[in-house]
């Protein structure tokens, strides 16, 4: 996977925005994350220096908490669920045709940087089992055959708008 290139100039305006406040720390990480799709160790070398808090203390927050990743994560993350409703009624064939389709396994990211396959506990929707969780998007009572057609929807939107 290619280096990312981070710039200065986006982690001051992330920092700027909450005005260096060390109590927004974990806000600031969800703005960075968010821009890169992961935490650059070299943002967060920069987020050191801008809000004079020490690098072990930023490293302390973004690796307890599971939602900040220090490794590359894709533009779109899915949510396989492994709860007991959606296991029951089929989640794990779920998560079968989605590592089969995406040519990766539960934990990894496509080439591309396109998706990242992440199995979780529960989402919480036990009664909408099974289902898989695409960033926001929740898809309820999902059927494998539905898995190409949900995937190839997130492409075209990244296509249309203009990312490479």
């Amino acid at each position: 996977m290619d280096e990312v290139s981070i710039s200065e100039d986006t982690v001051k305006t992330i920092v700027e925005k909450y005005h260096g406040e060390k109590s927004a720390l974990i806000s600031i990480l969800q703005d960075v994350q968010k821009e890169y799709a992961f935490l650059p160790k070299d943002a967060l070398s920069l987020l050191g220096e801008e809000m004079e808090i020490p690098l072990s203390r930023i490293y302390e927050v973004s690796t307890f908490y599971n939602s900040f990743s220090l490794v590359p994560r894709g533009r779109h993350l899915i949510a396989a669920c492994a709860g007991t409703a959606c296991h029951v009624k089929g989640g794990p064939k779920l998560r079968s045709r989605l590592e089969a389709e995406l040519d990766i396994e539960c934990g990894e990211t496509t080439e591309d940087r396109m998706f990242t396959l992440e199995e979780v506990r529960c989402l919480g929707c036990c009664s909408l089992a099974p289902v898989v969780k695409v960033d926001g998007d929740i898809h309820a009572y999902l059927e494998e055959d539905k898995i190409p057609g949900i995937l190839d929807n997130h492409r075209k939107e990244w296509r249309q708008s203009g990312e490479n």
